[in-house]
């Protein structure tokens, strides 16, 4: 333990704290959640707007910048992975359970309840395929591209901590080692379990929804308390074991096996119909992304109220795993372009979520439409596997899944395990086991905590609460980046010149018959 800071001791003892409270006063913690929740999302819907709109245009901005050349490295460093596997890593990271829980229940969801048109026909089709894309792409991935880039940065090429409070250094100069820093690094952790424990529960309900459409065992708090219990000593073996080993294997098996599925689903279901579909939505997606990126509704409470439930969501919980995505990904990025980067972590994970959710999601929606299925009227962790009973081999197809969701589950906590290790013991990149085994214990607390106190809908709160003060610490750095940047790039004087300047000013010196 001779590598942990104060960050570890405090954000430690205030987990406890929020654990205990959520363990004895459920009932207390959940009312306390209910109001913050509210407030924050009738009065700051707009700044989440603008904020997740604003990274967008950095990142963009960075693509064709003369900064694009600039290396998350030493200029002789070379990448530590293979694209293949730097990308299966990147991506189990950043999506992993979500792309399962709501492949078909988003979509489907938006399908036939909409904002600002009716439901259920061609157009809410088109528009919620739309919305999904927004939710899962652009904007998304460029706010994990800002905070993972500014780390990686200041960490090998700057050779500071891989910290959130480092990478302000050239903002807030040496106050990043005192207090300051502490503050914005507490924060960044607590982001980090906040948004990690949404993951956690999302794939305990629905690992239990699975078993429970299969086999019939009840879906319950006590059975997802209990496969959160199986799957935290499972993530801990792997965490045990390092990022080269353990993290590695799983994040390529997790690709094999997500690539499996897309192949099946889209074999399996409607082809034809969906490479159509994504042509269109995709296309729409692109050509509306401006208006939807700052799109509120201040005149119609229903679409507001659709808004804030999803849209607003979606951008709190990308903010606050942003610590945990971005700490994870720096950490395998080294020797990659500031250009290569961007472009990698920006456009390939939307173009595959995008591909994901059509399949996936476009199927449900084809079975609702065309087939009178009432697809939309499954519960959200069970939606998938309702429509899996349509297709042929369902029981292999929901086999895979759950496996996928249990090694998805077991990848994203053990990766939480070390970026919270990473964040509490100075920016080590081989933070001790006791210390990830200790945010282990911490993570499943936490979750079971959120889901007894009030389920998804608490662990939203959390979320957008936590979110909220770390959004300015992102926009202080994407100014810091810049202003590095600027620094590095800065023409530097001719030694030519300058030689030729200093014998001149000397032979002044010289020949002045004052001297």
């Amino acid at each position: 333990m001779k590598k942990v800071t104060t960050v570890f001791w405090v954000s430690i003892v205030l987990s406890i704290i929020f654990v205990l409270w959520g363990a004895f006063f459920p009932a207390i913690l959940g009312n306390v959640m209910d109001v913050t929740l509210g407030f924050f999302l009738e009065n700051f819907g707009w700044f989440y707007q603008l904020a997740a709109t604003f990274f967008l245009v950095f990142a963009l901005y960075l693509i064709f910048s003369k900064y694009g050349k600039i290396k998350l490295g030493q200029d002789g460093d070379k990448p530590e992975f293979s694209r293949p596997t730097w990308f299966a890593m990147l991506f189990s990271a950043g999506m992993g359970i979500g792309l399962l829980f709501f492949g078909v229940s988003e979509p489907i969801s938006h399908f036939a309840s909409p904002p600002f048109i009716s439901g259920g026909t061609d157009e809410a089709a088109i528009l919620s395929l739309r919305y999904t894309y927004l939710h899962w792409g652009f904007h998304a991935w460029a706010i994990y591209a800002t905070i993972a880039l500014g780390i990686a940065y200041f960490k090998f090429r700057k050779g500071y901590p891989g910290l959130m409070s480092a990478a302000l250094y050239p903002l807030l100069g040496e106050k990043v080692k005192g207090r300051t820093g502490i503050v914005i690094d507490v924060v960044a952790v607590f982001a980090t379990i906040f948004g990690v424990c949404a993951s956690l529960g999302l794939g305990a309900a629905q690992i239990n929804g699975g078993l429970s459409y299969l086999t019939g065992i009840p879906n319950n708090f006590s059975i997802q308390f209990l496969i959160i219990a199986i799957v935290t000593v499972l993530f801990m073996i792997s965490a045990g074991t390092g990022i080269k080993r353990g993290i590695k294997y799983l994040s390529n098996t997790n690709l094999v096996l997500a690539v499996l599925l897309f192949i099946a689903v889209i074999t399996l279901g409607p082809t034809i119909f969906l490479m159509d579909l994504f042509t269109t939505t995709f296309g729409s997606y692109i050509q509306n992304l401006p208006a939807m990126g700052l799109r509120l509704a201040p005149f119609d409470l229903d679409s507001a109220a659709w808004l804030q439930g999803w849209t607003i969501f979606y951008w709190a919980w990308w903010i606050a795993w942003a610590p945990f995505v971005g700490t994870f990904i720096a950490r395998v990025s080294r020797g990659r372009t500031v250009r290569e980067f961007v472009i990698a972590v920006l456009v390939i994970p939307t173009i595959v979520c995008a591909l994901w959710f059509c399949v996936f999601g476009g199927t449900g929606i084809f079975m609702e439409y065309n087939l009178g299925l009432d697809i939309s009227a499954q519960p959200l962790e069970t939606a998938l596997f309702y429509v899996y009973e349509q297709l042929p081999f369902s029981s292999i197809l929901a086999f895979i899944t759950i496996f996928l969701i249990s090694t998805f589950f077991i990848t994203s906590a053990d990766s939480a395990t070390f970026v919270l290790g990473m964040q509490t013991t100075n920016g080590s990149t081989e933070p001790p086991n006791v210390v990830k085994f200790s945010w282990g214990i911490i993570l499943a607390a936490s979750a079971v905590v959120l889901m007894a106190s009030g389920g998804l809908e608490a662990i939203q709160t959390t979320i957008i609460v936590s979110a909220f003060p770390l959004t300015f610490v992102l926009i202080m750095m994407t100014f810091a980046m810049l202003k590095a940047f600027k620094e590095e790039t800065k023409p530097q004087p001719d030694p030519t010149t300058e030689s030729r300047r200093f014998r001149k000013r000397r032979y002044r010196e010289n020949t002045n018959p004052s001297s």
